[in-house]
């Protein structure tokens, strides 16, 4: 059982939920660590589980690690602690299935790059994001520096980074960090009604272009059209590929009704 990370699945949607519940502020222990890369591998494995929707509280999604537990870090602490941060975070970035997450009030360092690790995000009009680790003399240390760099490009990067400023939600949405902003009391059904949307998608091929856009970051334009190629021929060895070029030719697009295999 977990102490500090809630899943709950609606098994007729297919939706799943992660709720951050660490009060006051959801500061990122390492058990708590352990518990979302723990939460992240089970449901990414999960047949039933088409879209993961993650969210804190009114206050917080995650206002950063927990400083009290790395103010007297020796050199291999750091290395061993580092080096489980970023398992969990890859763990949760590489869930194949689409993840959205839900903000309101602080999304700050290890909390800012917990976000990253979403595939979406919507955010409350009193969101705050960045990556204030500069101000302790440090650097993000779980992935922020690269995820944040590809989201918004490599100078408005620097410049949250550098700096240690933070940003309210619309400048964040401004600068494509968030792809939308609604009230603070609407964060999470808004959150949950885009996540039941993506759910009736066909949810080999959604994966199938998770894969394929991650994976391309990672390489130039010729390997990235490659690795999109294979990801579109394997789609047509599935069920829900014929229903929905049937369904298209016969009644018009979106009215099909996938299977998910």
């Amino acid at each position: 059982m977990s102490e500090f990370i809630k899943v709950t699945i609606d098994a007729e949607s297919g939706v799943a939920t992660v709720v951050l519940d660490r009060p006051k502020l959801n500061p990122l222990n390492r058990q708590m660590q352990n518990e979302l890369r723990d939460a992240f591998v089970t449901l990414g494995t999960d047949d039933s589980v088409r879209v993961i929707v993650m969210h804190g509280n009114e206050r917080a999604f995650a206002a950063g690690a927990d400083v009290k537990e790395m103010i007297d870090w020796s050199l291999e602490d750091v290395q061993r602690e580092g080096a489980e941060l970023q398992a969990c975070f890859s763990a949760i970035a590489s869930t194949p299935r689409p993840v959205i997450a839900a903000v309101n009030g602080y999304a700050l360092g290890g909390g800012c790059e917990l976000a990253l690790c979403a595939d979406l995000r919507i955010a409350g009009e009193s969101a705050q994001f960045g990556q204030p680790e500069i101000l302790l003399g440090i650097i993000p240390g779980a992935g922020g520096t690269q995820r944040l760099a590809r989201l918004i490009g490599a100078s408005r990067a620097k410049d949250l980074i550098f700096t240690g400023r933070a940003v309210k939600a619309d400048e964040a949405l401004a600068m494509g960090l968030v792809n939308q902003v609604v009230a603070d009391d609407a964060v999470v059904s808004t959150a949950l009604a885009l996540a039941a949307e993506l759910a009736t998608r066909p949810a080999l091929a959604v994966q199938a272009a998770k894969r394929a856009i991650d994976a391309g970051l990672d390489t130039d334009i010729d390997g990235g059209i490659a690795i999109e190629e294979q990801a579109f021929a394997g789609l047509f060895g599935t069920e829900d590929r014929v229903i929905g070029m049937r369904t298209f030719v016969e009644s018009g697009p979106g009215k099909a009704r996938f299977l998910h295999r």
